[in-house]
């Protein structure tokens, strides 16, 4: 499968910057809305959904128009977005908090839809402790959740990024460059990591499920938008339940939906189903809104923008982690109350729990 899931480079985040200063979606009555997607496990119901007149539904019952379209890179779809071209995007908070909110556009979580529980790992070759790593170049894609994802391997056995060395690899090239007598250490995401898995020499050694509700995949629309058009955010979360109960039926339907999505997806249905199990999917409302208000998410962005504004990716001169603020569900801020640009609501998830929508 190809993919570009996941991936945050400087090159894009000072593209997104300029875009999002530029041209930031009015926030105004309205009744078209554009929505854009990428290929990854979490975000594959998106498309299905579009092709198969599930989002037609629930826009024709809000009397709105909802255009869905399929990015193959997943940056751009995030600098498409921050540009103002699109009303929503799925991304990963990390991702959220460093573009379009970095960016200086307010971004609002409709939907929590999962969070990567073992998709992402740390891989040696011919070692199989973590603790090997010490002393390695390691191969990943630079700035993106496998950077975060080895700086809390590295933190788990108390080691730094001192302690290794990172190698700028394009998730394009992983799979190549692991086979190379060179590259002795990867950390990267699915379905790379069960390819690279495949050769007898791999042996993962740490991966997201140590790390469990960190990296986490959220649909976001811009918040200006959404306070005008609530029924935009009440159509994209009874697409995405009433999407997310048929992936997971255990029905011929939901067989036939998986397999369609692993095929849109470049793999088949065992393995888009082995995807799945190493994601925690919020297919039922009501475990979302839990997760989105429990303790944990707060400590876990506390963690992330720390980690970001370490390698510099909260803006140019950033004084600190609190540049940025991130808005709980319960109202309380992270960071500073007069710049909030990230938000986490439970109101569309909760609607959806309450059967109101």
């Amino acid at each position: 499968m190809q993919t570009f899931s996941k991936i945050l480079s400087i090159t894009a985040l000072t593209a997104s910057l300029a875009l999002g200063l530029g041209s930031i979606a009015k926030a105004e009555q309205k009744t078209d809305f554009k929505v854009a997607w990428s290929i990854y496990v979490g975000w594959m119901p998106w498309g299905y959904a579009a092709d198969h007149g599930i989002v037609k539904k629930w826009a024709d019952k809000y009397g709105i128009k909802i255009e869905v379209t399929q990015f193959n890179d997943y940056v751009e779809s995030m600098n498409q977005y921050t540009a103002g071209a699109f009303d929503a995007v799925t991304l990963t908070n990390m991702d959220g908090l460093s573009i379009p909110a970095a960016g200086g556009v307010d971004t609002t979580a409709v939907i929590v839809g999962d969070f990567s529980n073992g998709n992402d790992a740390v891989i040696l070759k011919d070692k199989a402790s973590l603790a090997d790593i010490k002393g390695q170049n390691v191969n990943l894609v630079e700035f993106s959740v496998s950077h975060y994802l080895l700086a809390r391997a590295l933190e788990s056995i108390k080691l730094t990024e001192r302690d290794v060395k990172v190698v700028n690899t394009s998730d394009a090239d992983m799979v190549a460059a692991y086979k190379t007598a060179d590259v002795t250490a990867v950390v990267t995401w699915n379905p790379l990591v069960s390819t690279i898995l495949e050769d007898p020499t791999a042996k993962k050694v740490f991966d997201s499920s140590q790390v469990p509700g960190e990296i986490i995949d959220l649909m976001v629309a811009n918040s200006g938008v959404l306070k005008d058009n609530p029924n935009f955010g009440k159509a994209l979360a009874g697409i995405w339940y009433e999407t997310a109960a048929l992936l997971t039926a255990d029905s011929a339907d939901g067989k036939a939906a998986r397999e369609a999505m692993g095929q849109a997806s470049g793999t088949d249905l065992k393995g888009f189903e082995s995807q799945l199990a190493a994601t925690k999917l919020f297919a039922k409302p009501a475990d979302a809104v839990a997760f989105t208000a429990s303790g944990s998410l707060p400590k876990t962005m506390d963690l992330v923008r720390n980690f970001l504004f370490e390698k510099g990716l909260l803006g140019n001169g950033a004084p600190s982690a609190d540049v940025i603020g991130i808005e709980m569900p319960d109202g309380k801020i992270l960071g500073d109350t007069g710049n909030v640009k990230l938000r986490f609501t439970e109101t569309y998830m909760k609607a959806a729990a309450d059967g109101s929508l």
